[in-house]
């Protein structure tokens, strides 16, 4: 069973315990604190288990000339790169009146620490975990940079993380596990393919077990850009432990991410198919159940007489055959060990076969 750990406090994820549904927030609030809060409310509401936004250090995950770059399409904030980021990005102070909102409100708080200073930050505002975008490739021999990753889980104390793997191979993310694995047990990957909106063709959700059988120890999870539920709920079943979805309170709002979010409605659908999902996977043991007991009484099937068998007679297998009876006799899929047995009383043709007429039913014939 894959591993399970405290993700929030309270909260376990991977085993048996409920799948962990995140409602991505990101940047969805159109750098107003208000439709923030309202959006942290509206995830509370549909069911989610966190609220979660992107927070960045400008000057630390851009270079000058990437921020002065023209900006103008029609999702831009500002006439230039960094002014639209701005735009979207809430101070210090905001983010704390963010998390104290969430806590009244009753939902877990968290964001992605999209450069080093932002997870410094995101440290001191302690949040219950840390979610890694992504990790880079680098040129010069094939290595990987995992300087965010390994900032995340040394400078700030092993608390949990979820590691996205848009963008990179198997052979990264075994990587990527084996690194974060040496200081931390305490992390989850999610299968996550970096379109927005995803088509279908491009979600590979069987990746999902393939992590299950390369990284057995740890919860694997699931985060989604296509439009719709279905492919979430897919997910679930295949084993995902936490699914992540972007949210918006409307996907005609400016912004590039909106498209590929879910409204109020979509959200609480997929809460609740989750939940239903989850109650339908049951434990994998195949038994007749308290439930499909009416039905078997009404049309599970009986050895019965194909022909009169008076007392004495020693069965024998053309004497015998198999209908759904009144009332019920020896069961269908006992009509072998019937072989070679005496009965005990007439059996009239087409009546029942009940066991006290059998002598030494339910015991083996001996040969």
């Amino acid at each position: 069973m894959p591993l399970k750990f405290e993700l929030c406090p309270g909260r376990m994820v991977g085993g048996n315990n409920p799948c962990f549904i995140i409602a991505e927030i990101g940047q969805n609030h159109q750098g107003d604190i208000e439709i923030a809060k309202k959006m942290i409310k509206m995830a509370k509401d549909c069911g989610a288990d966190c609220a979660k936004f992107q927070k960045s250090e400008l000057e630390y995950k851009f270079n000058q000339r990437a921020l002065e770059r023209p900006y103008t399409t029609k999702n831009s904030w500002g006439k230039t790169y960094g002014e639209h980021k701005r735009h979207l990005e809430f101070s210090y102070e905001q983010y704390r009146e963010l998390q104290k909102y969430a806590e009244e409100v009753g939902i877990f708080f968290t964001a992605s620490g999209m450069d080093e200073m932002a997870v410094e930050f995101l440290h001191e505002l302690n949040v219950p975990f840390f979610k890694v975008e992504y990790v880079t490739r680098c040129s010069k021999n094939d290595a990987i940079n995992f300087s965010l990753v390994a900032h995340t889980y040394i400078c700030c104390n092993r608390r949990p993380m979820v590691v996205s793997s848009g963008m990179q191979s198997m052979e990264t993310m075994r990587r990527v596990y084996k690194t974060v694995k040496e200081h931390n047990q305490n992390f989850a990957i999610l299968q996550c393919t970096s379109a927005y909106p995803l088509e279908p063709e491009d979600v590979n959700l069987k990746v999902i077990m393939e992590y299950q059988k390369e990284f057995p120890d740890i919860p694997i999870g699931y985060s989604g850009h296509e439009s719709g539920i279905s492919i979430s709920v897919a997910a679930v079943a295949l084993g995902a432990k936490i699914v992540e979805r972007h949210v918006t309170l409307d996907k005609t709002w400016k912004g590039s991410d909106h498209a590929a979010s879910l409204e109020p409605s979509e959200l609480t659908e997929l809460v609740r198919s989750i939940r239903l999902v989850e109650r339908a996977l049951g434990n994998g043991v195949k038994q007749m159940l308290p439930c499909e007991k009416p039905c078997h009484d009404k049309l599970g099937k009986s050895v019965v007489a194909k022909v009169k068998i008076p007392k004495g007679t020693v069965l024998t297998l053309d004497m015998l055959a198999v209908k759904v009876a009144e009332p019920m006799g020896v069961v269908a899929e006992d009509i072998f060990q019937l072989v070679g047995k005496t009965v005990l009383e007439d059996v009239e043709e087409d009546e029942s076969v009940a066991p006290e007429v059998v002598d030494n039913y339910g015991k083996k014939a001996k040969c």
